[in-house]
């Protein structure tokens, strides 16, 4: 059986249980700190991904110092959406951090090229992305990746948000949260955040339009045993 291809942005969430029944209620107010945050971080991110661009047009190069920051900023953006806007899967409050903290249960990275297409840089972005917005569109409620992911993400109303909050809605009714929408609701966020990374010229690769669902994302290596 052929292997199926990875990409290489690569998003993971861990189910913690037992979730508090009641605490999702509250959780977008508890996030407002990170917000406020996040807002100034998307914006330096937006003018740096422009810098990037070029970079890229120039040398062929994203600079790495950019590049690990703007990673950071949509993993710290993964971390908050996880605990409480389009997943509600950990009560752990998510750390104020750009830097990959494996004790926490949502993580998302994307491997650094070496080089990437000088002319991709100029159409990637827009035109060959519009396919994947017009789905992200679908999936996060908003069409607007290139302008600010953090908006987006807090904005919700798509089929993502409408999963997580059921899924915490399950909680407060059974106390258990359903592993099999746990899998579509990680899955779909997979796909959006995929198409983010592209969008952010961070890899040439075009994200596939393929639904990988499921809290470990297929192009990382299995987590070893919690246990002895």
């Amino acid at each position: 059986m052929q292997a199926v291809p990875v990409y290489p942005a690569r998003l993971e969430g861990r189910l913690e249980e037992p979730l508090n029944r009641w605490l999702w209620l509250v959780k977008w107010a508890l996030l407002v700190p990170h917000f406020v945050v996040l807002t100034g971080l998307w914006i330096a991110t937006t003018v740096l991904t422009a810098v990037a661009g070029c970079s890229i047009l120039v040398t062929g190069r994203y600079p790495r110092a950019i590049f690990d920051f703007n990673v950071g900023v949509m993993r710290w953006t993964w971390r908050v959406s996880f605990y409480g806007i389009d997943a509600f899967a950990t009560d752990r409050y998510p750390p104020f951090s750009l830097r990959p903290d494996p004790s926490y249960p949502a993580d998302f990275d994307v491997d650094y090229p070496e080089r990437l297409s000088r002319g991709l840089v100029l159409v990637k972005w827009w035109l060959l992305a519009i396919p994947q917005y017009l789905v992200v569109g679908v999936l996060a409620g908003g069409l607007g990746l290139s302008v600010d992911g953090a908006w987006r993400i807090a904005g919700g109303g798509g089929v993502v948000a409408l999963l997580a909050l059921a899924g915490a809605v399950v909680v407060a009714v059974t106390g258990a949260y359903p592993k099999q929408l746990f899998d579509v609701t990680i899955g779909l966020n997979r796909w959006c955040f995929r198409v983010l990374a592209y969008a952010a010229l961070m890899r040439d690769e075009y994200p596939p339009f393929r639904y990988d669902g499921g809290g470990a994302d297929p192009g990382s290596a299995p987590h070893a045993p919690s246990g002895p």
